[in-house]
């Protein structure tokens, strides 16, 4: 497959719901947007902290990714969400397939601080604002960073976890106030991530959900006047509807917060 295509089991996407935001990863946004580390820090992540090792992000498999179909074992990362922003055209995005923005995952919101769990078993890859080794970027991202560096942009971006689920995909979540992960932790489904919130470019509190296959040899383009910004490749690995993969779920009943539940404090 080539820039344009949306990943393994490619369908026909349907039309883009009311958005409360998209993820932000390589999304320029205001610095005004702040928030802490998973960590409570202010300071951009320390490059001598170990991590775990994350292959290849094109690593070539006979057949490339497994189907879709096979995929088992995965649940909604928030329960309670009501589905904002779906997979596919959308009226904006960084990323873009056959020439239109895309939304390359879906949104899910309830309230900030609400608890985000693990939608499938896996092994954590990141759990902070550093997150981009690990989501899948078709180039060197050296530039990127001396960029975020020198005008320091870390804590505009969101936190994120990406999860390697152990069967040839990555889930990623987007967005967190909060994560209580930390690279190299093992989790199973359902287990508890973080918390609901609104880091980065987000007008609301909400997740974002992305899942692809490091395995996978489609490409999804950014838009250039944001490549070409922010210093970013020019695509990354197609992405996958998480729809085709979680169970059905009952629509679910206007969510409203729990009395004296509120955003995590740090």
């Amino acid at each position: 497959m080539t820039i344009g295509s949306v990943g393994t089991g490619s369908f026909e996407a349907p039309g883009p719901i009311s958005p409360i935001g998209v993820v932000a990863g390589a999304v320029e946004v205001s610095p005004s947007e702040t928030g802490m580390d998973a960590d409570g820090a202010t300071r951009a992540p320390d490059p001598a902290t170990p991590l775990p090792t994350i292959p290849d992000a094109r690593l070539a498999i006979p057949g490339g990714p497994p189907p879709l179909a096979d995929l088992t074992g995965y649940r909604w990362p928030l329960p309670r969400g009501r589905l904002t922003q779906d997979f596919g055209e959308t009226a904006f995005a960084s990323r873009v397939v056959n020439g239109k923005p895309f939304h390359d995952g879906i949104d899910l919101a309830t309230f900030c601080g609400d608890r985000i769990v693990a939608a499938h078993d896996g092994v954590v890859l990141a759990a902070s604002r550093h997150f981009d080794d690990a989501i899948g970027w078709l180039g060197n991202l050296t530039r990127y960073y001396k960029r975020l560096d020198a005008k320091k942009l870390w804590m505009t971006l969101p936190i994120v976890v990406v999860i390697d689920d152990g069967n040839g995909y990555r889930s990623m979540y987007a967005h967190f106030e909060k994560v209580v992960v930390k690279p190299g932790q093992r989790v199973r489904a359902g287990d508890f991530l973080g918390y609901e919130g609104r880091t980065g470019n987000a007008s609301g509190c909400h997740l974002h959900y992305g899942l692809f296959s490091p395995f996978e040899r489609g490409e999804i383009a950014i838009e250039p006047g944001v490549a070409k910004r922010m210093k970013l490749p020019r695509a990354e690995i197609a992405r996958v509807d998480p729809l085709l993969v979680l169970p059905p779920q009952p629509k679910p009943a206007r969510a409203k917060p729990e009395p004296g539940i509120q955003a995590p404090t740090h």
